[in-house]
């Protein structure tokens, strides 16, 4: 099996030699990362709840559960929820909608998370961290307890790291743009 490395180069990452990628910040990159070709696939499945899950015992941590924004976060926490169940070591998964929802039980945050559960914020790339902050602002809002922000890619442009850390939350990466170029 390819490493997860190799998976994201394979299937995900892209550089051009001028800046002509249009990132959502509106700002032009020469690499890119679509990391649904990664977070979608199988393989990168497994690979993806082995890197987050073992990054969890590294630091030390016991969240309850972990999740994000949807939806860049939804398939990291699946997986890393599957790979904790694997282990013996049950984290649930929840996600972050963008808005709550409008009908049913008008909920923001889906999954199994109280009021004062310690949880983990994933997302799979950051650039400048604005959805990154956004799920921890609403987590907060639903008095969660975050324990720390782990991304899949950090770009290292336009300090999306420090802009998480700025927020109180200690943020970790799994790899940085540097593995990649």
């Amino acid at each position: 099996m390819k490493t997860l490395k190799e998976l994201i180069i394979e299937r995900s990452f892209k550089k051009t030699d001028t800046p002509s990628i249009p990132l959502s910040s509106g700002k032009m990159s020469c690499f890119y990362f679509n990391m649904k070709k990664v977070t979608y696939y199988p393989a990168g499945i497994i690979l993806i709840g082995e890197a987050i899950h073992n990054k969890i015992m590294e630091l030390g941590l016991a969240p309850v559960a972990v999740g994000g924004e949807t939806m860049g976060a939804d398939p990291v926490a699946v997986a890393t929820s599957f790979t904790s169940q694997l282990k013996g070591n049950p984290i649930e998964a929840f996600s972050i909608r963008k808005e709550p929802k409008k009908h049913g039980m008008k909920l923001q945050i889906e999954g199994n998370v109280r009021e004062g559960d310690p949880v983990i914020i994933l997302d799979d790339v950051v650039t400048t961290g604005s959805s990154t902050i956004r799920a921890i602002n609403v987590a907060r809002d639903h008095g969660l307890n975050i324990l720390a922000a782990i991304v899949l890619v950090d770009r290292c442009e336009e300090n999306g790291m420090q802009n998480i850390a700025a927020t109180g939350v200690p943020a970790y990466s799994i790899f940085t743009v540097d593995d990649f170029i």
